[in-house]
């Protein structure tokens, strides 16, 4: 028997549009709309490209790809990518946003385990907008800066 959140998730295409309330114990991929709530206790919620959603989310991890508006909470990892755009506050233990992508709301995140009693971990940092300086940091290589590119 599967545990939820292994094999594939369920997937909403981009022409289904649902209104009221969105509940269940495995993973799901919604490329369409939702308008109302979401609540994935223990599983992953991923926002297609594609999706446009109008709900407060719950869920264990949400990795959004397309517009959110309402607030989202995570008891693991929030993902925003590139092409992301969220309209409400996020919760979640683990933070991830991608250089292009778009936040309107409050940030919170634990930055640990629920079973973790104590931070060890520094705050995640913060580049500033626009780069103070036009030197590439040295400490991660392995990511180029794009500030410099071309120059």
């Amino acid at each position: 028997m599967m545990k939820p959140g292994e094999g594939s998730p369920t997937v909403i295409g981009k022409s289904v549009r649902i209104q009221g309330e969105v509940t269940g114990s495995e993973d799901l991929y919604l490329d369409g709309e939702i308008d109302g709530t979401i609540t994935l206790a223990e599983s992953r919620f991923t926002v297609g490209p594609n999706a446009n959603v109008l709900a407060d989310v719950q869920a264990q991890d949400v990795i959004v790809f397309g517009r959110v508006e309402g607030n989202i909470q995570a008891t693991g990892r929030v993902e925003l990518r590139q092409s992301a755009t969220v309209i409400g506050n996020i919760f979640a233990a683990r933070l991830s946003i991608e250089e292009s992508a778009a936040v309107s709301g409050k940030v919170e995140t634990s930055g640990k385990s629920e079973q973790a009693a104590r931070v060890t971990r520094a705050a995640i940092p913060v580049a500033s907008y626009p780069p103070a300086s036009a030197a590439a940091p040295q400490e991660e290589p392995a990511q180029p800066s794009l500030y410099n590119a071309g120059h």
